[in-house]
């Protein structure tokens, strides 16, 4: 039974949940989250749904890049805890049924590595060629920095030898070299060592950064292909935990995505973030039309049945909006962030979901109703079940990244230490604990939280939707996204309005000839047939998936579907007969 596969692949319907140990629990009363405060929070998570919890960075660091300056690849930072509670965490969570990966930093380190301390005391040290280095004096590379305003350069001139480093982020992040075949057994070395200790894989922070050969002779980097490497990777990974998981952060066009997959072979990434996907959701959200988003799904690249797409709609970085065209980024900004405040680096947004839509409950729940129902694995971000705000008082991206909510007592029950010791501040006015927190919002039957746990358990019932082929449906009503997903002979079909208005729509449950659509072909072509255009739907009904009523469907499949204001509806199609779950 096809069913029995989903275990195999279990990233391709699994439910991500990333959150930052610092920021999540705090046991000991220190003001910052740990693990043995995130032991105690386990079965929140298991309770909710969760089947992978995504660890930010937790190495030791100087934490001035919240932990993506790595000084140790082995190590604990001391404020979460030791290697200790960490295992006893992942065991915990196992038993649970959740598996666990970890941010892996493979593009830079901190500058205070002991390997980058090395490089830098003479360029005939051994180190030295860990990192890539120039002798020249740069050119201009202003327009290159990730972080601008923060950076004016690349490159970095290190004053104990003269020559310059290379850091496409801060420059107390030099990045490694990938050239060096030292490195890249570095990174295997480290990555075996997790592994070893129980993690199921790793959230790779910005891959191409780390693939790019910038600053290499070009006769030196034509003899390496970095695809090569990643596949190799790769091979080690699943060597190593045959299950294992590589999630790649790649925000490229989708033709370029297909390369970090591995093309055809599929054999290099297991799964990428959909940028794209998120970036004209929101798009699609500031106009309430739901076309920019449908063209951008319909655009997707077909991708081999073993990798998968991960949904998003907040992350823990600015809600970057680098694909849309000028124009457009300014239609979202002036829609969710009219303040220039609340943007970032004239690309992105710092703001959390719920501020976005002004609060409106039956707005903020399609939008996570449509992350749930489109293909790919959905991934939440820690508080967003309970509709957290964002905090601008905070630095940059830390306006995101403020404490978990889980009471309206001091601190938001987070930690017991004095305000003043906390790791971050917590939010505050209408969206802060007083108001919004766990221990309230899992009491409460008509919370988000128990609609969000009412998605995750009809997502982990509908396998279609993380395996199956995908298709817009067509019809007359702009504001409307309508979408198949078609596996081992059954269909779930989900709408989504995107505007203000009620709207009625009015198509077909009938599949268009094979090629009419997009399509994320989870198995061989026919083998997850379901009745075409000519087929008979006599005495056939859509089976609601969340609490409302059946719709019937004419003969020839065509029905008529009604949705509020910002509605949402999850059908499977129910033939006469069918055995599949209702």
């Amino acid at each position: 039974m096809r069913i029995a596969e989903t275990s195999d692949l279990w990233w391709k319907n699994a439910v991500i949940y990333c959150l930052d140990p610092e920021t999540f629990f705090d046991a000991d009363g220190d003001g910052t989250g740990d693990f043995d405060g995130l032991i105690q929070r386990v079965d929140y998570l298991a309770a909710l749904g969760v089947t992978c919890i995504w660890l930010m960075p937790f190495y030791p660091s100087p934490d001035r890049d919240d932990g993506y300056d790595v000084t140790d690849m082995y190590g604990v930072d001391p404020r979460l805890g030791n290697l200790g509670d960490l295992v006893e965490f992942i065991r915990t969570a196992n038993d649970r049924g959740i598996r666990v990966i970890a941010d892996f930093v493979i593009n830079h380190t901190s500058d205070r590595h002991p390997w980058f301390v090395q490089a830098r005391k003479s360029k005939n040290n051994p180190y030295r060629d860990y990192y890539v280095w120039r002798k020249d004096t740069p050119p201009d590379t202003s327009d290159q920095v990730v972080f601008p305003g923060e950076e004016t350069s690349i490159w970095t001139q290190d004053k104990a030898t003269g020559e310059w480093y290379l850091h496409m982020f801060s420059k107390h992040q030099p990045d490694l070299n990938v050239m060096n075949s030292k490195v890249r057994d570095e990174i295997a070395k480290s990555m075996g060592f997790w592994l070893q200790l129980g993690l199921d894989g790793f959230r790779l922070d910005a891959v191409p950064f780390f693939l790019e050969l910038l600053g290499e002779p070009k006769d030196e980097a034509a003899k390496i292909d970095p695809h090569q490497y990643l596949s190799a990777l790769r091979s080690f990974l699943n060597r190593r935990h045959g299950s294992a998981v590589l999630l790649g952060e790649v925000n490229l066009p989708y033709k370029d995505q297909l390369k970090y997959f591995g093309g055809p072979a599929g054999n290099e990434l297991n799964m990428q973030f959909d940028f794209l996907s998120m970036q004209n959701m929101y798009l699609s959200l500031a106009r309430q039309d739901a076309r920019p988003l449908a063209r951008t799904l319909s655009s997707r690249p077909k991708i081999n049945p073993d990798n998968q797409w991960a949904m998003f709609v907040r992350n823990h970085d600015e809600l970057t909006l680098d694909k849309l065209s000028d124009a457009e980024r300014q239609e979202v900004f002036a829609a969710f962030g009219p303040d220039p405040d609340m943007q970032m680096y004239g690309r992105g947004l710092r703001r959390r979901l719920p501020t976005m839509l002004g609060g409106d409950p039956a707005r903020i729940r399609m939008v996570y109703s449509l992350m749930f129902s489109l293909p790919g694995t959905p991934v939440l971000f820690y508080g967003e079940e309970i509709g957290m705000g964002e905090d601008l008082r905070a630095k940059g991206r830390s306006a995101v990244r403020s404490p978990m909510q889980w009471d309206d007592a001091g601190n938001g029950g987070f930690s017991t230490a004095p305000p003043g010791d906390l790791v971050a501040q917590l939010v505050d006015g209408p969206f802060g604990p007083a108001h919004i927190n766990a221990a309230a919002a899992k009491r409460d039957p008509d919370s988000l939280w128990n609609f969000i746990a009412t998605l995750i358990q009809r997502y982990r019932e509908c396998p279609e939707l993380g395996w199956g082929r995908f298709e817009l449906i067509k019809h007359a009503a702009p504001a409307v996204l309508l979408h198949r997903c078609t596996w081992d002979g059954s269909t779930v079909i989900a709408a989504h309005n995107f505007g203000a208005e009620p709207a009625t729509v009015t198509a077909t449950a009938a599949s268009p000839e094979k090629g009419d659509g997009p399509e994320q072909e989870a198995e061989p072509a026919g083998t997850d047939e379901t009745p075409g255009p000519d087929a008979s739907y006599a005495g056939a009904v859509l089976r609601d998936l969340l609490g409302g009523e059946d719709i019937p469907l004419a003969d020839d499949g065509v029905f008529e579907l009604p949705l509020d204001r910002y509605g949402y509806r999850w059908f499977r199609v129910r033939l006469p007969g069918d055995r599949h779950l209702p």
